[in-house]
């Protein structure tokens, strides 16, 4: 059985399906056939859980056909213990996405859903590929829905933020296609991405590979200073967009680390490991300072993001296997948790139409029910032990004392940092007396929204209390991911 291309291609089916229910009284099927679509494509992704080999770091489920024969294009597929986890995430925070549109989305339920679906089958086609056009073509495909979601159903200025979202992506990207190019042709006509990972480059070439790659997988984390189109356009998507954006599509640019610029040019990964570290603990401390001023909710939970994903890049170029793991660990977790900040300042947003911390207070005495759920997604952004939040952060904490410990001092100042925001953000919003007569007129959450969230919150937990399930699934890859980087391709 093709489990990768049911993966892939169930939801994209279901959003083809889905856009011509055009029709207000067809919005209804539109919804029942998104939410089909997303549980079968869940559904379709356990068996690659199920029937993983976890002793081994080599592809599994691997699909391979001709795509463009003449340059040796295929349509090559498969998963390791480094990207299995983001298939399954991806497929799972689709059917919360579904759940959290069913009643906010009233104009053109059919094309949100068929994007999200579609954007959905794209992004697992990015994690799976293993041929480097058919990943760079998944990769650039994933920026059509999305900013068809912001530039649609978002704020007041999303029109400006679909652009900047699409302009910084793609522009970032076409350096990587020049570097694809140049491996193809040095590779001697081979897309194969394992071939490319085995080609002897001089420095030099290493290095302009290295900052061509950069390029794209850089801004889409993002990091800094290339992270400024981020809180802009977080700010104006819709909820579902802010979601899937922070908890996968921020992925595709650590995965792409992984994937092509380490392994494909290690004397230059290594080379500039100082530079990746600095950037890296500029987005831990700075941004997170940056954060603890913001008024706007969605834009702290903005920088917040930015700065989670600093431990991400910081414990992958520390080149050991608690950092390394720690990284991926974090990169799953940061999907469960940023899903859940977001979607629950969705939540409010959808009762008083604001995200201004100032416009709350109190919500705990109208809404106790959503409020214990707020504060179980806030004490994960703030890395505390049980929950999500805590693992990857720990392990890359722990990896970078071992590389240096005043890398590894500066990076748990960032437990501080987060705890100090989002923290404060729960206090104003949540705790004391009741501001406003908006808030006194709140409705607790319903089952719909009450589902959403108990869904999110059992992931956070149950990663939280037994990451092992995880662990193990990435332990023979990232071993064999360190003995690769750590051989030099010097020619």
């Amino acid at each position: 059985m093709s489990w990768l291309s049911l993966a892939i291609w169930t939801p994209i089916v279901f959003g083809l399906v889905i856009l011509p229910l055009g029709r207000d009284s067809q919005a209804s099927l539109a919804r029942w056939l998104a939410l089909a679509g997303s549980v079968l494509g869940f559904l379709v992704t356990l068996p690659l859980y199920t029937g993983f080999q976890a002793g081994t770091a080599q592809m599994q489920f691997v699909e391979k056909a001709p795509w463009i024969e003449r340059f040796n294009i295929y349509y090559h597929l498969g998963v390791d213990g480094i990207s299995l986890w983001f298939v399954l995430l991806t497929a799972f925070i689709t059917i919360i996405v579904v759940i959290a549109g069913w009643e906010v989305i009233q104009k053109k339920v059919n094309q949100y859903m068929a994007a999200f679906l579609i954007l959905s089958g794209l992004m697992i086609g990015v994690f799976a590929a293993l041929d480097g056009l058919l990943f760079y073509v998944f990769f650039e495909a994933t920026l059509i829905p999305m900013y068809l979601i912001i530039g649609v159903w978002g704020g007041p200025n999303r029109i400006y933020a679909a652009f900047k979202f699409f302009l910084y992506t793609l522009m970032g990207s076409l350096l990587t296609l020049v570097a694809f190019v140049y491996l193809y042709w040095r590779s001697g006509g081979s897309f194969d991405i394992q071939t490319w990972h085995q080609l002897p480059l001089p420095l030099p070439v290493q290095t302009l590979l290295f900052f061509a790659m950069f390029a794209a997988f850089a801004v889409k984390v993002p990091m800094w200073p290339v992270h400024t189109w981020l809180p802009d356009v977080h700010v104006e998507a819709p909820t579902g967009g802010s979601a899937v954006l922070a908890a996968i599509m921020l992925k595709l640019g650590a995965y792409g680390f992984l994937r092509f610029s380490m392994p494909i040019a290690p004397d230059a990964a290594h080379e500039w490991a100082w530079l990746m570290i600095t950037l890296s603990l500029v987005a831990v401390i700075y941004v997170g300072l940056v954060a603890l001023v913001q008024q706007d909710m969605k834009k702290l939970v903005a920088y917040s993001s930015v700065a989670h994903m600093g431990f991400v890049t910081l414990g992958f170029f520390l080149f050991n296997d608690l950092g390394v793991a720690g990284g991926l660990v974090q990169m799953v977790s940061h999907g469960f948790v940023s899903a859940a900040m977001f979607l629950g300042i969705g939540v409010l947003y959808d009762r008083v139409h604001s995200r201004e911390i100032a416009a709350y207070g109190g919500v705990v005495n109208t809404m106790p029910r959503f409020a214990a759920f707020a504060l179980l997604f806030s004490m994960a952004n703030c890395g505390l032990p049980g929950t999500a939040g805590f693992v990857g952060e720990w392990m890359v904490i722990l990896g970078a004392v071992q590389f240096n410990f005043w890398i590894g001092l500066g990076a748990a100042t960032a437990l501080i940092l987060g705890a100090s925001y989002t923290l404060w953000m729960y206090k104003r919003v949540y705790l004391g007396a009741t501001g406003n007569d908006h808030v006194r007129q709140l409705k607790d959450i319903n089952a719909r929204e009450c589902l959403m969230l108990a869904l999110l919150a059992a992931a956070i937990l149950g990663m939280g209390l037994y990451p092992k399930p995880f662990t193990d699934v990435m332990d023979a890859s990232v071993t064999h991911f360190l003995q690769h980087v750590a051989t030099s391709k010097l020619n």
